[in-house]
């Protein structure tokens, strides 16, 4: 076992996910465009809140680390997208941390997210005790280590193994399941290792989403007002899509049997927790709110 394989001379090739598929114009477009709106709505968002004092509230200072979240994983992926190239494989962990990273707290916040909508929602005469900024920053400290533990037992699982042979990465980033079809040993620890982590970090937090939206869901149906229900199932609606969509991407990636066989589906699946809930994300939690349209015309008309 060679911690850094140095064997592998000029590191790994990445693929790509358009290059060698013969893929259209029209499509190479499509998702360029999708980065691009990922990388602005998210920077856009997190600017504001960052500028504007008055959102500086428990809901909103979440959403701020969702935004960096969302940020760091289409600025980080956008440039490897449809170009095949190296990458040493010193790059190549770093580049793997960097994104568990952003995906396991990504997990854990939409997580915390989904408690604060129980809190606004079920308890809204305790929001303010239960939910102080002191409670968003412990929660979201808790997010970001959970995160990093998670990233970090994942990492070292998938690089202690050793890469003699193939070093071509079927794939447009380096991901634990794409580098443990290439391992010339014995994948199995490693891949309990990530399911072990996949149950920390994608079943709990979702086991606490059901929790929080079935609470929700039984409150809100006891309200007397037709408004009131509309806007409240408007709002859990349009989160339990972005949920279902990343969520449902990362089970199928890091919870079944690790296969020798490169899939192009998987690298399909990956754009959509990587791309696409980083796209919509602005959108449908933010910039539909009052209160974060107000903040921009405030930000941008100064």
């Amino acid at each position: 076992m060679e911690l850094w394989n140095s064997n592998l001379g000029n590191g790994f090739i990445l693929v790509g996910i358009l290059n060698d598929n013969g893929a259209p114009k029209l499509l190479y477009a499509t998702i360029a465009v999708l980065y691009m709106l990922a990388v602005t709505s998210s920077g856009l968002l997190l600017l504001v809140i960052i500028m504007d004092a008055w959102l500086y509230v428990p809901i909103y200072l979440l959403l701020s680390q969702l935004s960096l979240m969302d940020l760091m994983f289409a600025s980080m992926l956008f440039h490897l997208l449809v170009i095949r190239k190296t990458i040493s494989f010193a790059g190549c962990s770093i580049q793997m941390i960097f994104f568990l990273v952003a995906g396991c707290t990504e997990s854990s916040l939409l997580a915390v997210m989904s408690y604060d909508r129980y809190v606004a929602v079920c308890k809204p005469l305790h929001y303010f005790t239960l939910m102080t900024q002191k409670v968003c920053v412990q929660l979201t400290i808790g997010s970001w280590a959970t995160g990093i533990f998670v990233s970090l037992v994942d990492t070292t699982f998938t690089l202690c193994l050793s890469y003699h042979g193939q070093n071509i990465i079927n794939h447009y980033f380096c991901e634990p399941p794409a580098l443990l079809k290439l391992a010339s040993e014995e994948t199995y620890r490693a891949e309990m290792a990530i399911f072990a982590m996949g149950v920390v970090i994608i079943l709990g937090p979702v086991s606490l989403i059901l929790f929080s939206y079935w609470n929700i869901i039984s409150t809100v149906i006891q309200i007397q007002s037709g408004e009131g229900r509309l806007k409240v199932f408007s709002t859990c609606g349009s989160h339990l899509i972005v949920v279902v969509f990343f969520y449902g991407s990362t089970i199928f990636t890091y919870m079944r049997p690790n296969s020798k066989k490169i899939n192009e589906g998987d690298k399909v699946i990956s754009v959509f927790y990587s791309v696409i809930t980083s796209m919509m994300n602005p959108f449908i939690y933010s910039l539909r709110n009052k209160d974060v349209k107000k903040a921009f015309r405030k930000v941008f008309g100064r």
